[in-house]
């Protein structure tokens, strides 16, 4: 079997909190009020095209703004697509400027990757003639499903209400051709508002899921046909927590040891293939090292990182200390897996034990491979479904716990040989149980999760160890843990296919 790589590549708010009507009914035309600028950010840069992926020959920067051109003497033969390539879009705002030169553009979100520089899905439309600007199409789908100054209702079955609310000329007339706009895209679940210079253009609500996008790419446009300029600038990103999902961001490390050890990208997309079929999971995958996208935590119920650490650990670099510590004081869950859960005790240890209960402190803890007998285990949602079991990992113990374990719940415990206690002060218990494994509950109403296993790509085909690390991602997203523990299966096909897919993109 292949498993799609749909991922990042390596690398108190109302529906449009600034919009005086929320919706097109009326006779007024409804206006978009001055709006802050609190909780957006810039994911272009205003100089070159990192982070954005389209063909050369007609995208490029110029006076500080995207430009893509078509002339007679270059023209595109199918629509082609330059494609934010730092992160997906799932409940977001997006604020930027445009102007166009002849020619037909538009604005891709939650959208699919089709083929090269390909893209299907909602589309906020844009071009220099009387019909589509502000509309929103489906590319490569159900075709318009709401043009200028349209309200529709998409049913489940795929039935339309769509009632004209507003004059689409005058709506135009707000328009300033050739010059330079202010485009306004709020999607918030099913329920997206197109908005230019001020003016609410359309509205959808669209609740044909097998056809609708929740989470995709963002993109922007050039349309076959004569030649064309298209330009953006000042384009801004705010993402709205999801409603009726719990959203898990997992992260991966880089690859740092041989075939089969330390696969972060592989475990980080096994884990994602488990929770997808959840209907009440948002699941985003970020690979190859930290986010390049600036908004990648910013609606997360949970994060995972699973990734080298020590003095390396992405996780206490530049100011990321401070980013996740927003995110934990707003209540989000953090899972540690692995080499991850090791940091200095001056950078990052405090934030630890806060956020987790634990971690590896060098030269305190000691990390050797050895075959853990998890005898029994503790009543709690974590270990639901999950029997005692025998594995070989790369199990690391005696971690630095908060002074008398306060608020730390162990989760899997097992006494480790004692030749293998590698520091003097594992070695000043002999014999003793060692938590591997455990779980907090914060007082900022977030949760912890802790994990040292990991080392062996392998153990994700056990289904014990496998089922203890999607419970704690529910449990730490505040998702119930179902009775038996989440479901899933993985076989080995799946584990082997996993790394021939990261060989084949790294």
């Amino acid at each position: 079997m292949k498993l799609p790589l749909h991922t990042t590549r390596f690398k108190r708010i109302p529906l449009l909190p600034t919009v005086l009507a929320i919706c097109l009914f009326g006779f007024a035309l409804p206006l978009i009020a001055a709006a802050s600028e609190e909780g957006f950010k810039p994911i272009f840069n205003g100089k070159d095209l990192s982070g954005w992926d389209g063909d050369p020959v007609f995208w490029s920067v110029e006076d500080g703004a995207i430009t893509g051109r078509t002339t007679a003497e270059n023209p595109a033969k199918e629509n082609t697509f330059l494609i934010w390539r730092d992160g997906l879009v799932d409940d977001f705002e997006l604020r930027l400027s445009y102007r166009i030169v002849n020619g037909n553009s538009g604005i891709q979100y939650r959208s699919r990757e089709l083929g090269r520089w390909s893209v299907g899905g909602y589309q906020a439309d844009i071009e220099t003639g009387p019909q589509w600007t502000g509309a929103l199409y489906d590319e490569h789908g159900r075709g318009p499903l709401a043009t200028r100054g349209q309200k529709t209702v998409i049913a489940e079955n795929g039935e339309k209400q769509t009632e004209q609310v507003n004059d689409p000329a005058a709506l135009l007339a707000k328009v300033r051709p050739g010059d330079w706009n202010e485009y306004v895209i709020s999607a918030r679940g099913p329920h997206m508002i197109h908005a230019i210079n001020g003016q609410v253009m359309s509205e959808t609500i669209d609740n044909e899921t097998a056809k609708s996008g929740r989470s995709g790419i963002l993109a922007l446009q050039i349309h076959t046909g004569p030649p064309m300029t298209v330009q953006f600038k000042d384009i801004r990103l705010k993402r709205f927590p999801l409603g009726d999902k719990k959203k898990i961001v997992l992260v991966a490390g880089k690859k740092s040891h041989g075939h089969g050890t330390h696969e972060h990208n592989g475990g980080v997309l096994l884990l994602k293939h488990c929770l997808d079929p959840f209907p009440e999971v948002l699941a985003v995958t970020y690979l190859d090292g930290w986010p390049a996208d600036p908004t990648a935590f910013d609606n997360a119920d949970s994060l995972l990182f699973f990734m080298d650490g020590g003095g390396g650990n992405p996780m206490i670099q530049d100011n990321r200390l401070a980013i996740l510590s927003e995110r934990m004081k707003a209540g989000a869950g953090l899972v540690v897996l692995h080499y991850a859960v090791e940091v200095p005790k001056e950078r990052g240890g405090a934030e630890f034990l806060d956020w987790i209960g634990g971690y590896y402190e060098r030269p305190y803890s000691t990390n050797p491979i050895w075959t853990a007998e998890f005898k029994s285990l503790p009543e709690h949602p974590i270990t639901r479904g999950v029997q005692p079991f025998t594995i070989e990992d790369e199990w690391y113990f005696n971690m630095r716990f908060r002074p008398g374990m306060e608020g730390v719940t162990p989760i899997l415990s097992a006494i480790p040989p004692d030749n293998v206690r590698g520091t003097e002060a594992a070695k000043a218990h002999p014999g003793r149980s060692e938590i591997v494994a455990w779980c907090v509950e914060r007082p900022d109403g977030g949760r912890g999760f802790g994990f040292t296993g990991g080392h062996f790509h392998k153990n994700w085909g056990n289904d014990n160890y496998r089922t203890i690390i999607l419970n704690a991602i529910f449990w730490t997203a505040k998702l119930e843990v179902p009775e038996g523990g989440v479901p899933s299966q993985v076989t080995s096909e799946l584990l082997e296919n996993l790394l021939e897919n990261i060989r084949r993109i790294q």
